[in-house]
């Protein structure tokens, strides 16, 4: 099994830990997090995509390999996946220039 593949299933395992410890909030977790990945306007693939990115730039390995593959079992090619990361990369440059623009260099006037 691959690296990334073991933190994901070490993952799910400390869930159904928390099931256990906790099933309300486990249970409350899981509702929330199934909705919001259900269709709707958006296709599961592409908020995989998006959940995918968010994960890159909040840089948490974890997520980052889950959603990678949630985004592939949702019919994701490597393109897709490949996109998405090149889409946060810009995104992340973005929020580093607007604030060195609108923090710092605003402020050595």
């Amino acid at each position: 099994m691959e690296f990334h593949s073991d933190k994901v299933n070490a993952y799910k395992h400390e869930i159904h830990n928390l099931k256990t410890a906790m099933p309300a909030i486990a249970e409350s977790y899981h509702h929330f997090t199934g909705v919001c990945f259900q269709d709707g306007e958006l296709d599961e693939k592409t908020k995989q995509l998006i959940a995918l990115g968010i994960a890159m730039f909040a840089n948490n390995e974890l997520c980052t390999y889950y959603h990678m593959e949630e985004a592939r079992s949702k019919g994701a090619s490597d393109a897709q996946i490949m996109e998405a990361a090149a889409v946060a990369s810009a995104a992340s440059a973005g929020h580093a220039m607007s604030q060195g623009l609108m923090r710092v260099q605003a402020n050595l006037k």
